[in-house]
């Protein structure tokens, strides 16, 4: 059954930056799933709205946020910085903790290619505040020294035909000593472009989200 859900924006400051949000809340939310886009994509990303509405509908809060100010965003040193990437992510996370409507809940961080990588490597800087993590095509291999160190339960998602991604997955997973498991859709491509293949990576998320997320 699908939950009802309302979005309202949100503002984060972060290193005298404002980060611009959307913050999803359903009826009765079982835990909160942080984005954590890829290089060039932010909160308006479709790929990552499509995943957020189908966690929002099975009863998960999701952050989709700007982890860069647009003007940021123009510079590529700073689209590549992981480092930078996992503080904003762990400052969003802070926030979470600390707001009315999510500060009882448990989070989790969606990560979709080089966000992916921010997102492990913040979870690894705070292990006690992350309780589960999902990459889709994501850059695990950015984090590659933080990756023993993550104790989230982990869900790496790969598209069938993304080859060089595959490896770097399957490289990253013999890193993590935490839960985990490497999904693998047949025929989809990086951005998960075919038909019914992102339908997969967000049902397999919820399930994911779900299962370690729930109080």
């Amino acid at each position: 059954m699908k939950q009802l859900f309302a979005i309202q924006p949100v503002v984060l400051a972060a290193d005298g930056v404002r980060l611009l949000g959307d913050l999803g809340l359903p009826e009765q939310p079982a835990g909160v799933v942080l984005f954590a886009h890829g290089s060039g994509s932010g909160r308006l990303s479709p790929r990552n709205r499509f995943v957020a509405r189908t966690l929002l509908e099975g009863g998960l809060a999701t952050l989709l946020l700007d982890l860069l100010e647009e003007r940021e965003a123009e510079d590529r040193r700073k689209v590549f910085d992981i480092d930078l990437l996992a503080d904003r992510l762990l400052t969003a996370t802070d926030w979470l903790l600390r707001h009315p409507s999510t500060k009882g809940l448990t989070v989790g961080y969606f990560g979709a290619s080089t966000g992916a990588g921010a997102a492990l490597q913040a979870a690894a800087r705070s292990p006690a505040s992350v309780a589960a993590v999902v990459s889709r095509g994501g850059r695990p291999d950015l984090a590659a020294p933080y990756l023993p160190q993550v104790i989230a339960p982990t869900l790496l998602i790969v598209g069938g035909h993304d080859e060089p991604v595959i490896e770097m997955n399957q490289e990253a997973l013999a890193l993590l000593a935490c839960p985990k498991e490497l999904v693998i859709v047949p025929g989809a491509t990086h951005l998960f472009e075919e038909p019914g293949t992102l339908e997969q990576v967000a049902a397999l998320a919820g399930r994911w989200f779900l299962k370690y997320l729930k109080p």
